[in-house]
């Protein structure tokens, strides 16, 4: 096992990544923690972490992975979390014994952020894309209650990929063109976009759903989105992503420092109230 008194490196990898944040959500907890270890944001493009994590030294301890990465990284897994069997993506990388343990904190990051904002059930959802984030949303709904979900993509074929996702969950999932609109879910519990930071979409949405549905908006740079603004301008409720990535960042802490995806940490009230204050306002 690792000693934490000892350097170790961790990473936040993705493309785009220099807006991320999870470099200063993660500094403070190990401040606060008082562990030496460096914690930074590395550009890795589709189809480049293989050979990123081939050059990795034995001081590295984890990788926190994002968009384009989350289902690149299965094939180079020593082990694989229930989690990430059941969405088919890995957003958490714990480096141990030179081998790479894949762990998925999204799904908890999700229901966290909704419990938060006092929504402890949903019925039917709508999902903006059909990539390994929403496959993370449609466990976290059903989590939640959710038994109906639409997914709207630019891709639809590919977003099919969550069938079995949504199936395994006890999800009925309709999947649509993004841009087409769908009368069967006419008024959803909440609408979910896992849609890129600054994407100009193609929906409008009535002011009945933008007043009653809960917005759910995963990006948070820039914030507020085109989306998140129509919604306030309608009176309805919007949940930036910052705190999704504050609570998939929490649990990350977790693996991170203890190995485990339950392992408790030392002074965790005091670790969640620096990574909150770190980004603040």
């Amino acid at each position: 096992m690792t000693d934490h008194g000892s350097p170790a490196r961790l990473a936040v990898l993705g493309s785009p990544i220099a807006h991320s944040k999870s470099p200063a959500l993660h500094r403070a907890a190990y401040d606060v923690l008082g562990l030496p270890w460096t914690y930074d944001a590395i550009e890795v493009a589709d189809g480049g972490l293989d050979r990123f994590v081939a050059g990795l030294d034995p001081s590295w301890r984890g990788l926190s992975l994002t968009m384009p990465l989350k289902r690149e990284v299965l094939p180079l897994l020593y082990s694989r979390s229930p989690l990430v069997e059941q969405v088919g993506a890995a957003n958490t990388v714990h480096l141990r014994d030179g081998k790479l343990h894949g762990f998925n904190t999204d799904v908890a990051g999700i229901t966290a952020v909704f419990r938060e904002n006092h929504v402890e059930a949903l019925e039917s959802v709508q999902i903006l894309g059909g990539g390994a984030t929403a496959a993370s949303v449609l466990a976290a709904v059903a989590q939640l209650g959710a038994t109906r979900a639409l997914v709207m993509a630019r891709d639809a074929e590919k977003a099919r990929s969550l069938e079995p996702v949504a199936a395994a969950a006890g999800i009925e999932l309709t999947v649509r063109p993004l841009g087409m609109m769908d009368r069967s879910m006419i008024v959803p519990s909440a609408v979910i976009s896992t849609l890129p930071g600054g994407t100009v979409l193609d929906v409008s949405y009535p002011e009945a759903v933008r007043h009653r549905a809960v917005l759910l908006d995963v990006a948070y740079d820039p914030w507020p989105s085109e989306l998140a603004s129509s919604w306030v301008a309608a009176g309805g409720t919007v949940i930036s992503g910052l705190g999704m990535l504050l609570h998939q960042a929490i649990a990350q802490v977790r693996i991170f420092v203890t190995g485990m995806e339950d392992g408790e940490l030392d002074r965790e009230t005091e670790v969640v109230a620096a990574m909150r204050a770190a980004v603040a306002g």
